[in-house]
């Protein structure tokens, strides 16, 4: 081979190999900064972090709207993700994979599990797992999601340990780590919600949760959950669970932008 053709051929090579490294940059939001991401199911439970932000952008993705800027220093997007595990787990890979998302808060309210629990209270996740998630006949455990060899994910211990703090110096109230249990169904009974603790352990069931844990686990993004419990065992009315939970949602909201405030001191020594 001549000399001026190999040197081509290394010219070419080179040039590829730079393309595709500009390409991945590219997809993979290098030029981007490292962001916390917080998603609520509903409106309400993002609303004062959204007022409380500065925004410098919002953009539309899957019928959800990704408000990206400041609070305290930090850059974050904010998103009201919908109800149900699909729209959580399509806003978590979408924070990670489009928004450079390195953290992963999801809030919001929830139902209790426990008896000790009551309205107002917190539950911060160890794990999570989906409730209604049964390929038993095919010879996996209950809740196990197939070919990962887990039917809980568990929740980062840095950011547990920070939103523990957060909420017993913002707010004061009791908080309770432990499971929280998701799935795509309001449970509401005295039944369904001793059956689910009997079962799983939860201290709390919601939608969402267990979805972005999923999502964080496959992506190595560390999560955490925080839940104020707006409706306990005894199987509180409708009525009584749209009473309090405007009111919830808003505390949750604002202990998360406590969370934030602080989120680069450590929890051990403050």
């Amino acid at each position: 081979m001549q000399t001026k053709e190999l040197l081509a051929i290394i010219a070419v090579a080179v040039i590829a190999v730079l393309a595709c490294a500009f390409i991945y940059d590219n997809n993979n939001g290098t030029d981007e900064p490292d962001r916390i991401g917080i998603i609520g199911a509903m409106e309400e439970e993002v609303a004062a972090l959204k007022d409380a932000m500065d925004i410098d952008y919002t953009e539309e993705i899957a019928s959800m709207d990704f408000c990206v800027g400041r609070l305290y220093g930090q850059d974050i997007v904010v998103v009201q993700c919908g109800m149900g595990k699909v729209n959580a787990g399509i806003c978590a890979q979408t924070l990670i994979s489009k928004f450079n998302v390195k953290h992963v808060i999801n809030t919001g309210v929830s139902g209790s599990l426990d008896s000790r629990l009551n309205i107002g209270d917190f539950v911060v996740s160890v794990d999570a797992v989906q409730h209604d998630f049964d390929v038993e006949p095919i010879g996996f455990v209950k809740g196990e999601i197939p070919y990962t060899g887990l039917y809980a994910f568990k929740a980062d211990d840095a950011l547990r340990e920070k939103a523990v703090w957060a909420i017993s110096q913002h707010v004061g109230a009791t908080v309770m780590e432990g499971r929280i249990c998701t799935g795509d169904q309001f449970i509401s009974t005295p039944e369904q919600k001793a059956a689910l603790n009997a079962e799983w352990g939860g201290l709390c069931c919601e939608m969402e949760g267990g979805a972005v844990a999923q999502v964080c686990y496959l992506c190595n993004v560390p999560f955490v959950i925080i839940r104020a419990v707006s409706d306990t065992t005894n199987g509180d009315s409708p009525e009584e669970y749209e009473e309090f939970r405007m009111l919830i949602a808003h505390q949750c909201a604002l202990t998360v932008a406590y969370m934030i405030e602080h989120f680069d001191e450590d929890a051990q020594h403050l």
